[in-house]
């Protein structure tokens, strides 16, 4: 599992995210798609570790922001919870007496609240399966169809939170441990699968009450409509078009935003175009696209409109991003430059 930058060979990364944008920035196995859901300016922060054979994220955040994640390997994924996290996965909101269970390479859509932090461990399928055999716990391991909550004790499920958030503060100050002893990473793996598998013990699925399903009901929504809107970049489709790709009243569309994103459908819609042209801007190469070219594709016509609600978005006019993407494109090339010339 390589869950490190391809340009360092070191087994942590940390990322400090001032830009939605950087959220696949250091960590190259899982697919991660970022929309700013606040007009202010961001914060977020990612540990990753990866030890021997299971791999540590840890995330934090008190930005509002819908993340759709998705591992690229064969890996489970099981989440744990701050005590004070808000937040929503797939609808349902995030407790600290609920652990979360990822089928590999299986899309979950998340809303991050207010406190947002939380643990992720990645093992391997056949990994967490020989561990429950070893101890004679094989019936208990069955791989999670699709994305599963589990019930399970509170205090296990903390002492895996804090475990784990204890490894990455670890490991931030002292990369060296994990890097160059391997004693020290088989040391740290016992103890977040011992973790791991004491949360799992006795845990059950959780059963979504009616106010729960309501609200899985309005992701299903929003995610549908999200998509029409996606496959129409250019296009402003309006409330009735809305309507009836979900296949829902105009109240219920409306009530779906405001609990799943917090905001209105056409607003949502607008800021999401907001950060696809704003991720444009950052990958475009220099000369090869131009802001009112990017913003055309996306829908706005009204520049005016366009740069002012991008500016309260991201802090700086979209030509201030385009301007710093090309100027950071030309420095690398002159260091590349310098770099032959004296070799």
């Amino acid at each position: 599992m390589d869950y490190g930058s391809a340009k360092s060979p070191s087994r942590v990364s940390v990322v400090e995210m001032t830009d939605p944008a950087d959220a696949n920035a250091g960590i190259e196995s899982i697919k991660l798609d970022a929309v700013q859901l606040e007009a202010a300016p961001f914060r977020a922060r990612r540990v990753a570790v990866r030890l021997e054979t299971t791999a540590l994220l840890f995330h934090s955040t008190s930005h509002r922001v819908r993340t759709r994640t998705q591992a690229l390997e064969d890996t489970v994924a099981y989440a744990a919870y701050g005590p004070r996290t808000r937040g929503t996965v797939n609808g349902l909101q995030v407790r600290s007496d609920l652990l979360l269970a990822v089928e590999p390479r299986v899309e979950v859509a998340v809303v991050t609240g207010a406190n947002w932090e939380s643990i992720i461990v990645m093992i391997a399928p056949g990994e967490i399966r020989s561990h429950l055999e070893a101890r004679k716990r094989g019936r208990e391991f069955h791989l999670p169809s699709g994305v599963e909550l589990l019930r399970a004790r509170p205090d296990r499920v903390r002492d895996l939170f804090d475990l784990g958030k204890r490894l990455a503060t670890v490991a931030e100050r002292q990369p060296s441990l994990f890097d160059e002893s391997r004693g020290d990473r088989e040391a740290a793996e016992v103890e977040l699968v011992d973790a791991l598998l004491g949360a799992l013990g006795g845990a059950e699925e959780f059963e979504p009450d009616r106010a729960d399903r309501t609200r899985q009901a309005y992701t299903r929504i929003v995610k549908k409509v999200e998509a029409y809107a996606l496959d129409r970049a250019g296009e402003h489709p309006g409330i009735t078009d809305l309507c009836r790709v979900a296949a829902v009243s105009e109240r219920t569309l409306q009530t779906a935003f405001k609990e799943v994103m917090g905001l209105a459908p056409l607003a949502y819609l607008t800021r999401l175009r907001l950060n696809r042209v704003h991720q444009a801007l950052l990958a475009a190469t220099p000369s090869a696209t131009s802001v009112s070219a990017e913003a055309v594709k996306w829908g706005f016509w009204h520049f005016g409109e366009f740069a002012r609600a991008y500016r309260a978005c991201f802090g700086e006019p979209p030509s201030a991003t385009l301007r710093r993407r090309n100027t950071d494109a030309r420095i690398g090339a002159e260091q590349a430059r310098d770099h032959t010339s004296r070799r």
